[in-house]
């Protein structure tokens, strides 16, 4: 089988490998030339994971016409915010049916559309899209270790087949239907790790963490609910799952700029250190509309921006949460 991955960051690098390594060919698309030509000559992603040898099935371009040549299905993972210039670059093509994969995370600030939304909406044909997220961080999956992640499709086909085209010994596959719930989970998880990432840069410890998760959890299963999605979701591996992994791993990227940022640091000194996007950074200004105009109260989200956008004292929005009314615990689910 071929797969074509578009991306290749440290999560495009992660996937093209695990393929790679389990007998796929991989064409994989690079937007420097630079990553294509030590790809091809030295088995090596010179920005991302330069320590590791990368298997001799993946080849690299820098023409999206080469990475879909002959391919079977196709991953993409570049930045939420790159995401309808690649869906209009692939259309003229890409054919109808051919499986693609979206891998990346967030809602498109102009519109309120999530990935899969944004595909289909410029290339049709939306029962060969699916969603692929889960506690997947690529420098664990790039070596091997063991690791889980959903597969969600409209098609049972399509979910079924790309299941099939990932798992491997080492990287479990699952399948749902659910496709708004797995793409609300994967947006909502990174800004709840920001807020983790702030409480312990602020010198908090895991009760505050716990209460962040926890709470976090709720504001993503209302809006799931909200949104037409299914609240069980949010306790698999999209959700529960990766909220863990995001909010507890030093390997998070949103975690460790929640971090940075009580600590006085900046997005742009984060993004010029790591050469990487913090999708929570934006997500936490892309949900808020969709929240607001589904009834849905995101008080995490709200401080994470207020304090992200706004330059806001991220104690005193901490204090802010603390002296919200008094509720139940469980609400808003219908």
């Amino acid at each position: 089988m071929k797969i074509g991955v578009i991306g290749a960051g440290s999560w495009g690098t992660a996937i093209a490998q695990m393929l790679g390594s389990n007998g796929q060919n991989v064409n994989i698309w690079a937007r420097r030339p630079e990553v294509v030509s030590s790809i091809n000559c030295d088995h090596v992603n010179p920005r991302y994971f330069s320590d590791v040898e990368l298997s001799h099935n993946i080849v690299a371009t820098v023409g999206y016409r080469d990475c879909l040549y002959n391919a079977d299905a196709v991953a993409v993972v570049t930045p939420s915010k790159l995401l309808r210039g690649v869906a209009r670059a692939l259309a003229p093509i890409a054919s109808d049916t051919l499986p693609i994969v979206i891998c990346s995370k967030g809602v498109e600030a102009e519109s309120g559309l999530l990935p899969v939304q944004i595909f289909e909406q410029e290339m049709g044909n939306p029962d060969r899209f699916a969603v692929l997220s889960g506690p997947n961080h690529a420098e664990e999956v790039i070596r091997g270790m063991p690791a889980a992640t959903v597969i969600a499709s409209k098609s049972p086909e399509v979910a079924a087949f790309l299941q099939q085209a990932f798992a491997s010994d080492h990287f479990r596959t699952y399948t749902c239907s659910d496709v708004v719930g797995v793409e609300i989970c994967a947006a909502c998880k990174n800004v709840i790790a920001l807020a983790v990432g702030m409480s312990f840069g602020l010198g908090y410890g895991d009760n505050t963490a716990s209460l962040l998760m926890t709470r976090g959890l709720a504001e993503m299963s209302r809006l799931v609910n909200a949104l037409g999605g299914e609240a069980i979701t949010c306790m698999g591996l999209a959700g529960t799952g990766d909220l863990i992994a995001t909010c507890t791993s030093q390997h998070s990227r949103n975690r460790r700029f929640g971090e940075m940022v009580a600590r006085g640091g900046t997005l742009e000194e984060f993004t010029n250190e790591t050469h990487m996007v913090v999708e929570g950074a934006y997500a936490c200004q892309t949900l808020l509309p969709l929240a607001k105009k589904a009834g849905v109260e995101m008080p995490i989200t709200e401080a994470v921006r207020q304090v992200i956008w706004e330059g806001a004292d991220p104690r005193v929005e901490g204090l802010s949460l603390s002296d919200r009314p008094l509720k139940q615990e469980f609400y808003g689910l219908g």
